[in-house]
């Protein structure tokens, strides 16, 4: 008497064939888009703030705005306004932080709407037919 491992030591292997599944998406969960939205948010909102920094540092590094401060001298005949009264660093990164913070709150709700809008036009439209196959 054999086992039913020896048996199916036995059986070839046969090749899986590619194998293709459509689907349908009816449905997106509230909760985890909200997640998700936020997420994406909170990278981009990260990104913006450290590119922000590294450009100031570096036109800071380059002479940028010293030569911002010539050129303007020069035009008004004033020599006592510079460009750094206007764009220290404290102050471009307060500004670029409160635009992630915004960039965080706005992407969020957006992500929420944009999940509330496919689930009602799934009602009248049936939702997105996706295929995925097997390799």
């Amino acid at each position: 008497m054999s086992s039913v491992a020896e048996k199916l030591q036995r059986k070839t292997a046969r090749p899986v064939g590619n194998r293709q599944v459509r689907l349908r998406l009816v449905y997106v969960d509230f909760w985890s888009m909200v997640k998700l939205s936020f997420l994406i948010a909170l990278a981009g909102s990260i990104v913006l703030i450290v590119a922000t920094a590294l450009i100031w540092v570096i036109l800071n590094q380059t002479g940028v705005f010293g030569q911002i401060d010539k050129l303007l001298q020069d035009v008004t005949g004033k020599n006592n306004y510079t460009v750094m009264d206007q764009f220290s660093l404290g102050q471009v990164f307060g500004f670029t932080l409160v635009v992630g913070i915004l960039n965080l709150v706005v992407g969020t709700v957006l992500g929420a709407i944009v999940s509330v809008l496919y689930n009602l036009s799934v009602r009248i439209m049936g939702g997105l037919l996706v295929g995925f196959t097997n390799n």
